[in-house]
């Protein structure tokens, strides 16, 4: 089980992802919008998000639709944050670099 981030650890934290990266003013969750010139890119990224849930065992919320794909990372088991947000958001900044 993991273990929830506080509000310190969690902005220490996102100094390591990619600068489009935004945390919630609670300190619970991690977005990323990605913008596209068409839908079928922003579909590919949420599929893209989807493997990489299935294969780290950690599920983001993704919305998409013409032109953007945000992708969102929490973890409902500890109400916040924690170190998986973290490492399947890096993972998913080094499949799209």
């Amino acid at each position: 089980m993991s273990t929830r981030l506080d509000a310190g650890d969690a902005a220490r934290r996102m100094s390591t992802l990619h600068a489009d990266w935004t945390i919630d003013a609670e300190a619970t969750s991690i977005t990323r919008r990605f913008t596209f010139e068409a839908f079928a890119a922003a579909v590919q990224l949420a599929n893209v998000a989807a493997w990489l849930g299935e294969k780290h065992n950690h599920h983001p919320d993704v919305t998409f639709g013409w032109g953007y794909c945000t992708v969102r990372y929490t973890s409902h088991d500890v109400g916040g944050l924690s170190g998986r947000d973290f490492r399947s958001a890096a993972a998913l900044d080094a499949l799209v670099a």
